[in-house]
């Protein structure tokens, strides 16, 4: 089957740990490298590289093992190990700082906004339909109540007759209140669904073009085993618009982390303003304008990042900046459903990845300033 290439040396403790795990599923397999890199239409060298832990595997990978190594054994593997792996992949990503891995933990969160856009759009249809039937339904209930009606008023002689031979009037419209009720229940639940669509959709759009900033930056024609992580200069927007530079609201109560954050933005042509509580973010906004975006952290006293976002989306000139929450609480899909929930377009765990940060930031820029320049020429003037 031929040898595997020794680990890398030098990895992230996170790295090894992930690529040991990793090494002991593809030996269960009995193949060799290339081999299986025929089986799986793969590079072998990538694969190679994936082994030896110089470069971290998608997800997909890592399933694809397990479904191997499944079909192999004829045992699927338990819940517990996959999860043991996963956490390990996770922990692998979160250490590694390329641009390729940037671009990665980006396709994941895409993937991930992706499903939510399929799901809610799978999930619309279905209310559809029952919306649909409910209101056919009432509308069938409502024809028999006015036959009924009007055969009750013409024809008093035959009302115990007519009694017999259909449903109770009142029975018949508590039904049909029953019915209303649900379909405004489920009117509520479509629109709220479409909302969570479309808000789904935007961030696959935003997703696309961070990913495309950090793929703009990656070097050209290096081979990836030599891939070695860039500088700090990172994804620089282009200033197309003349006028002041954009400014960046960052809002942490800790000081080494607004270091920290001007560190990974100074290579970007913006200028950065600090704030270490809620009360003072919002002074901040008060007091500047031409923000292109808030980076806003969670866990503050007094104010947390969440009660400061829902004073902020309250002022009429403030509720369209962009809000990007940054915590150390993890990237829990409670955690992060509640940041969307208060107006944020995007929410990032710590530590987070600079070059995934950049992009999102630089996008955002771009954003701000192409509709700066509309306003200029008078193209949009509802912005």
């Amino acid at each position: 089957m031929g040898e595997l290439h020794p680990l890398g040396g030098n990895l992230p403790e996170e790295c090894r740990a992930f690529a040991v795990e990793l090494r002991k599923l593809f030996l269960g397999l009995g193949v060799s490298v290339r081999r299986y890199a025929v089986r799986r239409h793969r590079d072998p060298s990538t694969i190679s590289r994936f082994l030896n832990g110089t470069r971290i595997p998608p997800w997909e990978f890592v399933f694809d093992l397990f479904t191997d190594l499944a079909e192999r054994r004829g045992v699927a593997p338990t819940p517990a190990a996959i999860e043991l792996v996963r956490e390990l992949h996770r922990a692998a990503v979160r250490t590694s700082r390329s641009p390729g891995h940037a671009m990665e933990i980006l396709q994941i969160q895409l993937a991930d906004a992706d499903r939510d856009a399929r799901v809610s759009m799978a999930h619309q249809d279905v209310l559809g339909e029952a919306l649909l039937d409910l209101k056919h339904r009432i509308a069938d209930l409502e024809v028999r109540l006015n036959q009924a009606e009007a055969a009750w008023a013409t024809e008093r002689a035959r009302a115990d007759a007519l009694e017999r031979d259909i449903p109770d009037r009142e029975e018949l419209i508590k039904e049909r209140d029953l019915l209303r009720r649900e379909v405004r229940r489920l009117t509520e639940e479509l629109d709220e669904v479409r909302l969570r669509g479309r808000l789904a959709e935007e961030r696959c759009l935003v997703l696309e073009r961070q990913l495309a900033m950090v793929e703009s930056q990656r070097p050209a024609a290096v081979p990836q085993q030599e891939e070695e992580p860039m500088g700090r200069e990172g994804p620089v927007v282009s200033q197309r618009v003349m006028g002041p530079r954009p400014k960046i609201l960052v809002v942490d109560d800790q000081q080494n982390n607004l270091l920290a954050m001007e560190a990974v933005l100074a290579t970007l042509d913006q200028e950065l303003v600090t704030a270490t509580s809620g009360q003072e973010a919002l002074k901040a906004l008060l007091d500047h304008d031409d923000f292109a975006v808030i980076l806003l952290d969670v866990q503050m006293p007094e104010m947390d990042g969440y009660e400061t976002a829902a004073h902020i989306k309250r002022r009429p000139r403030n509720r369209d900046i962009p809000i990007i929450f940054l915590t150390a609480m993890g990237s829990d899909p409670e955690h992060s459903s509640r940041g969307y929930a208060a107006g944020a377009v995007d929410y990032m765990a710590k530590p987070f990845d600079p070059w995934a940060l950049r992009a999102k930031v630089s996008v955002f820029t771009e954003i701000f300033l192409e509709r700066r320049q509309r306003r200029s020429q008078g193209e949009d003037p509802a912005a």
